[in-house]
């Protein structure tokens, strides 16, 4: 296969001065809030020692998360979407301010990381449904599918790059300067965002309200492969997703200190960087139902054979092969949505899938911090990927139109069976 239809299509950034904006300003976001991401975890196991506290982070989270999300997309079908995301970067910095104060304390306490964790998990939900209603504003339909795959590139750079990152911050300066860093990258997104024109729902727009919501839910109502796209997820990342054990695995199974714990969560990112960009041929692929199930199932694997490997190299390989796995499922079901909902909905059918791949993580979090108290963290880690694994063979076997699915060509309707 020739190296172009190998390596990420950047035409998307080529042709649209507006997408290669936001697209730049978001890399930067991304990689702050990623710094947050390992920052949080590391500074409440330092104070408490215990995976359940870290799980129970994602606990404190899932409520926001889904408030955030379905607000966020209604609102998104209602205003000015360039506006909701300067609010929502603005608030978002303003929690990471919290996190370095508290930081900074002679004795920092518990209850704001949770507090300023959960607030911050809202505000980025919102701003997460907004974005990816904005995306289908900005590129030609045509386009979609590379432009999904060069967000998805920009997120896995930032998830590679900001927990390496913050592994060396913590561990040569302190947790704290991880909070100052994340600060910073909401100055550069906020300023991409800000040189945007006015973007108005293309169809006037909504009323915000619990109407509105309901009707972004509804829409699902009839539409299988959609909905299987978001229990897939939710099956990958509730049962599959063990970062809740990064910081005990790191800190005592593999006898290693904060930077250790940084490889841990980079790793996925790392994989999922090198799969995103070589999505050249995710284009030529038209049954991106059955490329979906395909891809979590080998996120399945990768995760239950990480928690038997007791060598580090091998274990960072695996957790790599998974996040490769999972930025290509991202891309088609990314894809999916965006060419199966109107403009008019799509603020709320994003937030729908904004809710699921940030609650589903958030989730899984607690799932694994629960098992590794009751059996260990090892346990955890295996019986997660194995379950994901069962998971895929169900939604193949009760929900057929995932995999039946054919993506239409350029001015064709979709064409699933019987939808």
């Amino acid at each position: 296969m020739p190296a172009r239809r190998l390596l990420v299509d950047i035409e998307p950034l080529r042709t649209s001065q507006p997408f290669r904006r936001i697209w730049t300003g978001y890399l930067f976001s991304v990689l702050g809030s990623q710094v947050t991401v390992v920052a949080v975890p590391y500074q409440v196991y330092r104070l408490t020692h215990s995976s359940l506290d870290v799980g129970l982070i994602g606990l404190a989270q899932i409520g926001p998360v889904l408030l955030g999300a379905l607000a966020g997309g209604s609102v998104a079908d209602a205003f000015d979407r360039r506006r909701v995301l300067l609010v929502s970067q603005s608030l978002l910095a303003v929690c990471s301010v919290g996190l370095f104060w508290n930081a900074s304390l002679a004795h920092p306490k518990l209850w704001p990381l949770y507090a300023l964790a959960a607030a911050g998990a809202g505000f980025a939900a919102t701003d997460a449904s907004t974005r990816s209603a904005v995306i289908a504003q900005l590129v030609e339909r045509r386009q979609l599918t590379s432009a999904m795959a060069l967000w998805q590139l920009l997120f896995q750079i930032g998830t590679v790059v900001g927990p390496a990152v913050a592994g060396v911050l913590i561990a040569r300066i302190g947790v704290s300067s991880a909070y100052v860093t994340d600060v910073a990258t909401f100055v550069v997104s906020f300023a991409s965002v800000a040189s945007l024109r006015p973007l108005p729902p293309l169809e006037g727009g909504t009323r915000f309200g619990w109407r509105s919501m309901k009707e972004g839910v509804a829409f699902l109502r009839g539409r299988q492969a959609l909905q299987a796209t978001f229990v897939i997820d939710l099956n990958a990342m509730i049962l599959g997703m063990p970062r809740a054990v990064f910081p005990a695995l790191g800190l005592v199974r593999f006898r290693g200190g904060a930077q250790t714990v940084g490889l841990l969560y980079a790793a996925p990112g790392a994989g999922a960087l090198l799969g995103a960009a070589l999505t050249g041929w995710v284009t030529s692929v038209r049954r991106q139902g059955r490329a979906v199930l395909i891809a979590v199932s080998i996120w399945g694997l990768a995760i239950a054979v990480f928690g038997v490997v007791p060598w580090l190299p091998a274990a960072l390989a695996l957790l790599a092969l998974a996040g490769a796995a999972d930025v290509v499922s991202a891309v088609f079901r990314g894809t999916i949505m965006q060419t199966m909902a109107p403009d008019a909905l799509r603020g709320r059918v994003n937030s729908i899938h904004t809710a699921v791949v940030t609650g589903g993580p958030r989730l899984g979090d607690v799932e694994t911090g629960v098992v590794a108290s009751l059996a260990g963290a090892q346990t955890a880690v295996v019986s997660g990927g194995l379950g994901c694994l069962l998971g895929v063979a169900l939604v193949w076997r009760l929900m057929p139109r995932l995999a039946a699915y054919v993506t239409p060509e350029a001015g064709h309707e979709t064409r699933t069976p019987s939808e």
